[in-house]
């Protein structure tokens, strides 16, 4: 951000409380569930108790955002190869009224932040394939053939930290 560039006017943060976590399962609902007609019963799962989730909020309270880091035996489970050290990203949703107000970058950068505080080495994801240019842009590479989850196509990525 250059001097003349006002400052974003959100945050991002991690969801400790369950106020946040209640903001972060809202804009997954809005987002995958209600506009991408993903099943709620598959959009929720067992990661989620365990997992770090990061929200990025408005001044005046407004989730605009969030995703979730999985690291440890969670993230091993779901990344390519069943490294530990490598921190799985998931769940990254925004609202379509913060979409281009870079929320999204400023919620990788925060999974990454937390990935690194646990001593972790990479972050793995699986992108909607129509979101693969905004994954590049934030240094992962793509692996791996197509894939379809609860019916979208994906690509798995990496980013090393």
């Amino acid at each position: 951000m250059s001097a003349t560039e006002p400052a974003p006017h959100y945050e991002v943060r991690v969801a400790e409380d369950p106020a946040d976590r209640e903001a972060c399962f809202a804009v997954r609902k809005d987002v995958f569930v209600a506009e991408q007609r993903v099943p709620e019963d598959i959009e929720y799962d067992a990661y989620d108790a365990e997992a770090v989730h990061v929200l990025a909020v408005r001044a005046d309270g407004e989730a605009l955002g969030t995703g979730r880091l999985l690291h440890g035996a969670a993230a091993a489970a779901k990344n390519g190869d069943g490294d530990p050290a490598v921190g799985s990203l998931g769940r990254l949703a925004v609202t379509a009224s913060a979409r281009g107000l870079g929320v999204g970058a400023a919620l990788v950068r925060a999974v990454e932040d937390a990935a690194r505080a646990r001593g972790l080495t990479a972050v793995d994801l699986h992108a909607q394939t129509h979101a693969l240019g905004f994954y590049e842009r934030l240094g992962y590479a793509a692996y791996g053939p197509e894939f379809p989850d609860a019916g979208i196509p994906h690509r798995a990525m990496r980013r090393a930290l």
